[in-house]
């Protein structure tokens, strides 16, 4: 069995990841931490069963980890606290899926310094569904034909997404801007007119909505949208845990969701 630990237990994507463990019969939970219900049955909270495994205090993090012997911790919580834990895990030796967005460029370098100096596994990956992944490979397709069009990227969230753009959006533009070396970006485009060559990158916020993601490709006369709709987090945690149970037997170094889906 392959021991997981999961940072953020007791909220709603912890909660969806630990579901997701207890079906796998390749995997355990073993470890789970957070800021609250301290102490708490992690799988009672998950609505997933009792487990036997309590939630920790975050500050015994790195304990915790070498008394439980947790091979994998998954983590999708918020930047400062990634940017913090990461590296204690990466000491203990556990092998990291890194699901958080929002990190600065000087988050990004502690946590992949701390992966890389401990001779660890990970896979990091703004989102961890397939559909989005295979959504990657058609916009940066398309964008070969499109290359004269005008490129817009808008994404719509729940009302509690901790960063904008959302890490998926960041990551469309980063695949569009590759394929066609563009350089310039716009987000929202307030003040900006008349249009340029750059990309346009728009963050909406309401209600429940668990993540879409549209790509506008206008030209004269015509124009093509590309779409992922997540209908519920689950798509991300069921992605999180294949990700889990895949990163345990690779060698060390830094995975993304295209390794674990076999893209060239």
């Amino acid at each position: 069995m392959i021991k997981v630990g999961v940072l953020g237990a007791a909220g709603r994507m912890g909660g969806l990841i630990i579901q997701n463990i207890v079906k796998n019969g390749n995997l355990q939970l073993v470890s789970a931490f957070d800021l609250t219900k301290i102490g708490a049955d992690a799988g009672e909270v998950a609505q997933a069963g009792n487990l036997g495994v309590p939630i920790s205090d975050i500050n015994d993090l790195g304990t915790i980890l070498n008394d439980t012997k947790t091979d994998v911790l998954i983590d999708f919580t918020i930047a400062d606290a990634t940017a913090a834990n990461a590296p204690i895990a990466a000491s203990c030796g556990v092998n990291l899926v890194i699901g958080t967005t929002g990190l600065n460029p000087e988050q990004q370098e502690i946590v992949k310094g701390s992966i890389t100096e401990n001779n660890i596994s990970a896979v990091i990956a703004p989102n961890y569904a397939v559909g989005v992944n295979v959504f990657f490979r058609i916009i940066r397709e398309a964008a070969k034909y499109l290359a004269d069009n005008d490129i817009e990227i808008i994404e719509v969230h729940h009302n509690q997404k901790q960063d904008a753009p959302s890490g998926t959006a960041l990551k469309a533009a980063e695949v569009i801007a590759e394929e066609l070396n563009k350089t310039e970006f716009v987000y929202g485009r307030h003040g900006k007119a008349p249009r340029g060559d750059e990309i346009g990158i728009h963050a909406v916020r309401g209600g429940d909505i668990a993540g879409d993601h549209t790509v506008l490709f206008a030209g004269d006369g015509e124009r093509i949208e590309i779409k992922h709709q997540a209908h519920t987090r689950q798509a991300f945690a069921a992605g999180a845990v294949k990700a889990a149970e895949w990163i345990s037997s690779k060698e060390p170094g830094i995975y993304s969701i295209e390794d674990i889906l076999g893209f060239d």
